[in-house]
């Protein structure tokens, strides 16, 4: 058995259920905050394309899990260099574990072995895993075999990207969740001139939260032209 660890991880405050746009996605929520609960669900595979929130929600199902008196931990596995496998010794002992960007150990032997391993250490203890990666579990370029069938156990969602219409409801429902408003024509001429990539277009809130607490000022189109003005890159 391996040792127990301490829970490591940093909690992205503004990555909860309450802050993310459900959109066509509410079964996805639902089933996610379930898990978080301890639900009957012992594994969920979540995937979608590069921006649709996949960490959005492995942060915050942990977060709600910690909430509940759980030991949550959340992992990802960037592109360009992946931590040592030694980082899953004990991680088997803990209730909810969340991989992120799993599709990231392909071509990396030696992390498929330490997380099929992982794997069924964690599922004998009867602990809950929630998986993320860019495709369905039948396309993880994984050369080993059983790994990429187990990914495949539980159930798998996947996660529906917003519409071009709902774009605008999900600035709204963000920036009412950091605490100001957001008129929908400046919400239209903010995505079709300048941000339209959700990752880039949620950073660039905060920022312009910042700016309107600093100066204590509505958010108007020639307020939203000065900011982004100042702000390197536009």
């Amino acid at each position: 058995m391996g040792k127990q660890v301490a829970l490591q991880f940093e909690f992205q405050a503004n990555q909860t259920f309450d802050s993310f746009f459900f959109g066509n996605n509410a079964e996805i929520i639902s089933q996610l905050q379930r898990l978080a609960e301890g639900g009957s669900e012992q594994q969920i595979y979540v995937w979608g394309e590069t921006g649709s929130g996949k960490s959005h929600l492995l942060q915050a199902c942990c977060q709600q899990a910690k909430l509940l008196g759980k030991q949550p931990f959340y992992l990802q596995f960037p592109k360009d260099k992946l931590p040592e496998p030694e980082i899953l010794d004990g991680l088997d002992m803990l209730e909810l574990v969340c991989l992120d960007d799993i599709q990231n150990i392909a071509g990396h032997p030696l992390w498929q072995q330490s997380l099929f391993n992982f794997y069924n250490r964690h599922r004998q203890n009867n602990h809950q895993l929630l998986l993320a990666a860019d495709c369905p579990p039948k396309y993880l370029a994984f050369e080993l075999t059983d790994l990429k069938t187990r990914m495949a156990w539980g159930l798998t969602m996947k996660i529906q990207a917003l519409r071009d219409d709902e774009l605008i409801a999900a600035l709204t429902h963000k920036a009412h969740y950091l605490g100001f408003d957001i008129p929908a024509s400046v919400g239209r001429f903010l995505l079709h001139h300048y941000v339209h990539e959700l990752p880039a277009l949620w950073l660039l809130l905060e920022k312009i939260d910042r700016a309107t607490l600093a100066a204590q000022r509505k958010l108007t189109i020639p307020f939203l032209k000065k900011i982004l003005a100042e702000e390197q890159g536009f």
